[in-house]
C-alpha cells in the first residue's frame, strides 16, 4: 500500500500545513496517520513523522520545547533533522513517496543539488570557501556549489531555507541508498521565518512568526492563519498550561550545563562535538548568564548558530555518540482505528507504548531514556509544569475524522 510521507514540524500547524496535507492527499495511496492537530484532516495519503531537534518525541523541536505539546502520529526518528526521521518513511512498507515544501519546486533540481553536496569534491571546494574567510557558512556552502556548478541554478536554490531542507531531505534519500520519490511542492505564503507586518494580508504565514504571535497575543492572535479546529486545540492548550515558558527553558537548558561543568573534561563525548567546540562550550557556559547569550559566544562563521543549537541541547541532555544516529524502533502517538494495520510488517520495533519498545533491546531502552530525558525537560518548561514520566504514560490517541 502506497502513501505519501511528510516531516511533520508543526509548531504550531498552519494554514500553510493544512494545504501541504491536502496535496499529499491528492498523490494517492492508503492512509498513515497525522498531528493531533489535525483532527479535522483525515490523513487520507499521508504519514506524518513528527519529531523535536533534541529527540524529544513530542517535548522539544529544533533542540527546543515546542510551543505546546503535539500528540500524533509519531514515528520515532532521532538527532539528525533528515535522515533520522526520513528513514522512518523507508522503514514502513509502501511509503514510495515524500512530501515536502520548497521555494523552488523542481525536484529535479532539487535533486541536482543534492548529488552535489554528497560529493568529495563539494566537501573540498567548501573547505577552501571557509579558509578564504567567507562570511558564513551558508555563503561558503553556496559559493563551493557555484565555483562547482557555474551557470547553472543549482547554487540560487540555496538562498531560501526550504529549498535548503529539500535538498537535505534529496541527500537522505542518496545516503541511505533508498527507493523514494522526492516530491517538492511550493511553498505557501510567507518565507520560512518572515515576521509578520501590519501590510501583511494572507491566510499564510510561517510557523516562527506565528510562534512570536502567540507570545505577544496568546493563541487567539493566531485565528487568521490557522486552521479552526486546530485553533481551538490550541487555546485548550494555553487555558490548561501546556505553553511552553521559553525564558524558564532557556534557565533550565543552562542549569543543566553548569551542572555538567563539575567534572571533568565535561563536554568530550557528546555528539557533533569536533575540532575542540567542547572547550569552546565549556568556556561559554561558565561565562554566560542566558541561553541566548550563550549561543552567540558560540555561534561563529565556521559553526552556525543552529549547530550549536543542537549542540548545547545535546550536552544539557547528555547525548553522547554512542546515542543511535538512526531510530531502533518506530512510536506511534496515534492514528484512525482503520489506518492502524497499514503499516504492516516494519523493519523496526513499533509500538504506541514507549516503555513497551524500550524493553526490545538494549538500543531501543538507550534511545527510550533519551526521548524521556527532553520529554521531561519539556514538562518541566511549561507555564504550568508536568512530573517525569509523562511520556511513558501517555496513551494512544484514536483519530474519528
Amino acid at each position: 500500500m502506497k502513501f505519501a510521507g511528510i516531516i511533520a514540524e508543526y509548531d504550531p500547524f498552519h494554514n500553510g500545513h493544512a494545504w501541504q496535507l491536502a496535496q499529499a492527499r491528492a498523490l494517492g495511496g492508503a492512509a498513515g496517520g497525522r498531528c493531533h492537530e489535525l483532527r479535522a484532516y483525515p490523513a487520507g495519503s499521508a504519514a506524518a513523522v513528527a519529531g523535536g531537534g533534541a529527540g524529544a518525541g513530542g517535548a522539544c523541536l529544533r533542540s527546543r520545547p515546542r510551543v505546546c505539546p503535539a500528540r500524533a502520529l509519531r514515528l520515532r526518528r532521532c538527532r539528525g533533522f533528515c535522515p533520522g526521521r526520513g528513514c522512518a518513511f523507508w522503514l514502513l512498507p509502501g511509503a514510495m513517496r515524500w512530501s515536502f515544501g520548497a521555494e523552488n519546486p523542481d525536484t529535479a533540481l532539487l535533486q541536482k543539488a543534492a548529488r552535489v553536496l554528497c560529493s568529495e569534491a563539494y566537501r573540498t571546494a567548501l573547505k577552501q570557501q571557509l579558509a578564504a574567510g567567507a562570511r558564513s557558512f551558508a555563503a561558503a556552502r553556496q559559493a563551493a556549489v557555484q565555483a562547482l556548478c557555474p551557470g547553472s541554478d543549482v547554487a540560487a536554490l540555496l538562498d531560501k531555507p526550504n529549498n535548503n531542507l529539500a535538498v537535505e531531505y534529496c541527500k537522505a534519500i542518496i545516503e541511505q541508498n533508498v527507493e523514494m520519490q522526492p516530491i517538492a511542492l511550493p511553498r505557501q505564503g510567507a518565507d520560512h521565518g518572515q515576521a509578520l507586518t501590519e501590510s501583511s494580508h494572507t491566510a499564510f504565514a510561517s510557523a516562527s512568526a506565528l510562534r512570536a504571535l502567540w507570545a505577544e497575543g496568546g493563541a487567539a492572535a493566531l485565528a487568521p492563519y490557522v486552521p479552526e479546529k486546530a485553533l481551538k486545540l490550541y487555546k485548550q492548550a494555553e487555558y490548561d498550561g501546556k505553553y511552553t515558558d521559553f525564558a524558564v527553558m532557556g534557565h533550565c537548558e543552562l542549569a543543566l550545563l553548569r551542572a555538567a561543568c563539575a567534572g571533568q573534561a565535561p563536554f568530550a563525548a557528546v555528539r557533533g562535538v569536533s575540532e575542540g567546540l567542547e572547550h569552546r562550550l565549556e568556556n561559554a557556559v561558565r561565562e554566560t548568564a542566558s541561553l541566548p547569550a550563550l549561543l552567540d559566544a558560540l555561534t561563529t562563521v565556521r559553526y552556525p548558530r543552529a549547530r550549536m543549537r543542537r549542540l548545547a541541547m545535546d550536552a544539557a541532555l547528555g547525548y553522547t555518540a554512542q546515542t543511535p544516529a538512526l531510530p531502533p524502533y518506530l512510536h506511534l502517538l496515534g492514528a484512525r482505528k482503520e489506518a492502524l494495520s497499514l503499516p504492516g510488517e516494519t523493519a523496526l520495533p513499533l509500538s504506541h507504548s514507549l516503555a513497551r519498545l524500550a524493553r526490545e533491546n538494549e538500543t531501543c531502552a538507550q534511545m527510550a531514556a533519551a526521548q524521556s530525558r527532553a520529554s521531561d525537560l519539556g514538562a518541566l518548561c511549561r507555564t504550568k509544569p508536568e512530573p517525569m514520566g509523562g511520556i511513558y504514560r501517555q496513551k494512544i490517541i484514536f483519530l474519528t475524522k
